[in-house]
């Protein structure tokens, strides 16, 4: 439903940190429920973090809880991960996701790929030891 392109992605050492950045080109994402997945070959999509359309509502995955903050600019033009202390457990492809709430209440979080309308390319993060 909206393009999204992803950047911020590297190879760093365990314990650096990476900000992801999200945006759809010329478009706010002020309708939208905004999440970050991560993949590694051969398991499935999991919900790294979700931010709710409007009231700051936020989840944060056990694994990265304390590491990984979710954030969105305050036009709503641009969904950001902040990523601290980085493992190589952290390694994936790391992508975003928005989903239409327009007409629904806005602030709720959505965890699973499924709920999502909007994907992006994606970007690679990998972490040495």
């Amino acid at each position: 439903q909206v393009q999204l392109v992803e950047s911020g992605g590297g190879l760093v050492q365990a314990g650096d940190s990476l900000r992801l950045s999200c945006a759809a080109p010329g478009r706010t994402l002020s309708n939208y429920a905004m999440g970050w997945f991560r993949q590694v070959p051969g398991k499935e999509r999991e919900c790294v973090a979700a931010h709710s359309r409007v009231g700051g509502n936020t989840y944060v995955a056990n694994s990265v809880k304390g590491r990984f903050t979710i954030s969105r600019d305050n036009a709503m033009n641009t969904l950001y991960l902040q990523m601290n202390s980085l493992e190589p457990e952290d390694t994936a492809v790391y992508y975003c996701a928005a989903k239409d709430t327009t007409y629904k209440h806005g602030i709720h979080y959505y965890t699973r790929p499924d709920e999502y309308d909007s994907w992006g390319q994606g970007t690679q993060v990998t972490v040495s030891s």
